[in-house]
Formats: structure tokens, sequence, C-alpha cells
């Protein structure tokens, strides 16, 4: 069979990128603020299993989201739903780890920790093009460019193993808490696009435009494994607490906080791609059903659109994790009231700065605070926590975003911790 005319390309635009993504996500699922020192004032020498989970964007619906995640059909509803809440451009982010660690006596000055974690790290920023693209594809672009510029996901999974100690008696009453950690990287996907990215559709839908100008870094995607070292490095975690007088309240305690002070090397099985070009497509012309099985539609079984726009090259390379800093006054009002003022910022993220007050309130064992704050990932959080804290035993439990849960529809942010301590002499 022959035919005069070009078959009409009716392409809808779906970026790998995705896919990669839940890939990435479907095999995840310490305390707050992922750091193993702020509990140390409350559950002093101990062993603890913490969790320290938290999602969120500025973009997207929780359904949208958790169908991503879970699985299911995702309707028109509601990727329509998360279209409302679109900027110019937007983010998601998710953290998530879990560790084991212990506190033990080392003299009366200090203790030692040694502890086992398992980090995931997820940041993206994403136009509101490239949300259309993905979800809804090119049909609505026909005689238009589309932005897909200055849009990156970045992934990181890692695991650590750490030592260190805490002063506790730093002139009598401060605390100092200092780790290093060795790091085995698992698994690196980090994709940037630069300013003019963009994808230009024909008005009758016949021809795609690709202009491409993105860097691209994989660890070693044969060894999935999760006693496979595709990357090795270091961080270290810095801790200072110390009380002092203010006019306001009874006493305060101003406590400062960075972990994740490191690096992961990459080694050479590593992939890096980079491209500045552009790919223009028009199909491909078929005059007859011999056609299928020549070599030009051979090449499309082959051929990837990265082998073909990028240069590939294995090798090695260093990536900076992302920094967690959090500094926290709290001010105590009376023996079972206090207020927390604080501060939280992630580098190397796509984190916003992030101001929080948390009121606490103390009934026998058990202290029940409050959360609300501004910036990170989804602008406006709201939380609850709880905590039992007995002689052999401490238990936390909380959450900083519970807006997602409580408003699915209207936003997207998500969290818990957990932490368990029994207290040890």
């Amino acid at each position: 069979m022959r035919t005069q005319k070009k078959q009409k390309i009716v392409f809808y635009f779906r970026l790998n990128m995705l896919f990669v993504l839940l890939m990435f996500l479907s095999k995840t699922l310490n305390a707050q603020y992922n750091t193993n020192f702020l509990n140390y004032s409350s559950m002093g020498r101990s062993v603890s299993a913490n969790l320290d989970f938290e999602a969120g964007s500025n973009g997207m619906s929780t359904p949208l989201v958790n169908k991503l995640f879970w699985g299911g059909y995702i309707s028109k509803d509601v990727k329509d739903q998360s279209a409302k809440h679109l900027k110019a451009s937007n983010n998601f982010g998710l953290l998530l780890d879990y560790d084991v660690n212990a506190f033990v006596k080392g003299n009366y000055k200090f203790d030692y920790l040694i502890g086992v974690k398992s980090q995931d790290v997820l940041n993206a920023t994403y136009t509101r093009d490239f949300y259309n693209l993905l979800f809804y594809g090119n049909g609505a672009y026909k005689g238009k460019t589309a932005n897909i510029g200055n849009s990156s996901v970045n992934a990181l999974r890692f695991n650590q193993v750490t030592f260190g100690a805490v002063l506790h008696k730093v002139d009598s009453v401060g605390k100092i808490g200092i780790s290093v950690s060795l790091i085995q990287g698992q698994q690196l996907f980090d994709v940037k696009t630069n300013a003019n990215s963009s994808l230009y559709t024909s008005p009758d839908g016949t021809e795609l435009i690709f202009n491409s100008n993105f860097n691209m870094a994989l660890s070693d995607t044969t060894r999935k494994n999760p006693l496979s070292f595709n990357g090795i490095g270091a961080s270290a975690d810095i801790f200072f607490e110390t009380p002092y007088k203010s006019r306001i309240g009874k006493r305060s305690v101003l406590i400062v906080n960075a972990n994740n002070l490191g690096f992961i090397h990459w080694q050479n099985n590593s992939v890096q791609y980079s491209s500045d070009s552009s790919l223009r497509y028009t199909g491909y012309n078929i005059h007859s059903i011999n056609d299928l099985r020549d070599s030009t539609i051979n090449r499309l079984k082959s051929d990837s659109l990265v082998q073909n726009l990028s240069n590939a090259r294995h090798q090695s390379f260093n990536v900076n994790i992302p920094t967690n800093l959090v500094i926290l006054n709290k001010v105590y009002f009376s023996e079972i009231f206090s207020l927390t003022l604080g501060f939280r910022h992630i580098f190397n993220a796509n984190y916003v700065p992030y101001v929080f007050l948390e009121p606490e309130y103390k009934y026998k064992n058990f202290i029940f605070g409050l959360h609300t704050g501004y910036g990170g990932y989804v602008r406006l959080n709201v939380g609850a926590n709880i905590t039992w804290n007995s002689k052999a035993w401490f238990l936390r439990l909380g959450s900083n975003s519970l807006q997602g849960y409580f408003f699915p529809n209207i936003t997207y942010g998500q969290g818990l911790y957990l932490s368990l301590a029994k207290k040890i002499k």
C-alpha cells in the first residue's frame, strides 16, 4: 500500500523524566528536621529509631501526587485541579530518612554518638508549560512554543554510618555536638534545562522543533543493589545549644544545627549528558508496508532521543548533598508553656527559606505542640505534635504539614516524624 501524502503526525509529547522519577520514588515507601542532636536534651543517653518524612509542592494537589506515588488512573479533573494552582515557576520537594542511633556514655562531660541512616532527597522545579506538556500533551500548543527552560529534577538516595560526640557541660549548661558520616551513594538522577529550552509545534501538528539545552547526570543504572557503592562520600553535622537571659519569659535557649555538610563522589560508570542543539522532527514517509521492516524503521528501536541529542560520557564527578540548617530560639514563659521561633533553610535545593512558630504546653509527662510556618516547598504549613517523656522512654509523633491531609484539593503538603527511644544509663 502506497500513499502520496505524508501522514499527519498526531503527537502528544510525554517526558521520560516522569517515569524515571516514579521508578525512583516507588522504592521508598529521624528526628524532626533530619538531625540526631535536637532530641538529645530530652532523651539523653539512649537507643532510638527515627523516621522523618516531608513532601510538598506549590503547584500540585494531593490527589495528583498520591496517584503519581501509589499508581492509579489520573483523570482530567485531577489534572485540572492542580493546573489551577500553577505559577510561572513551581516547586516540588520530598525528604525521607530513617535511622537507628545511640548516645552512649563517654565521661561526665560528653557522650558518644553512633548510628546508621538512609536518606532520600528529591527536589524539582518546573514551568507551567512543562506541567501542561507532561499531563496534557502538546495538542494545545499548535503554532506555539512551550517554555521548558529553567526546570530541574534532582533525586538522591544514599546511606550513612555516623560517629560523633556531644559535649553536654559546656560552661556547665551548654551543649556542642559534632559528628562525621561515611556515605554510600546508591542512586543519582539529576537533570537541568537552561533558559532557552523549548518545544515548538507547527499549526497543523506535522512538525516539532525541540531546542535542547540541558545537562543530565546519572549514577550507574546497572547496579541497583542496595549494597552497591555507586558513589562514596562524607558529611558532617554540627550542633550548638546554649541558654541565655532575655527580656521576655523566664529563660531562653538558642539552638543552631547544620547537618549533611558534605558531598558524594559518583564513580566512573556514572554518565553525564549535555546538549545545546535543535531537533526538527517531521515524522517518516511510509510508501509501502515493506518499509516497516527496513533499516529506517529499525533505527527507531535502537536510537534514543538522549543519544541523538546529547554528548554522553562516562566519568566520575562530585555532587554536593542538600545541607539542612535549623536555628531555634525557645522562650520558656513558665515550666509548662514555651514558644519557639525558628528558621530553616536547605542549601543546594529549591527550598525557600522557612520561618516558623511553635507553642508547646506541658502536662505531666506529655508535651503538646502546634506548628505554623511560611516558606519551604509549600509556602504555608500547619502542623501538630505530641511527646511522651518518662524516666525510661521517649516518644514523639507529629507532622509539620497537615494541610495536605485536610485540604487535598487546594494544596499539597504532607509530613510525618516519629522518634522512639529507650533511655540508658
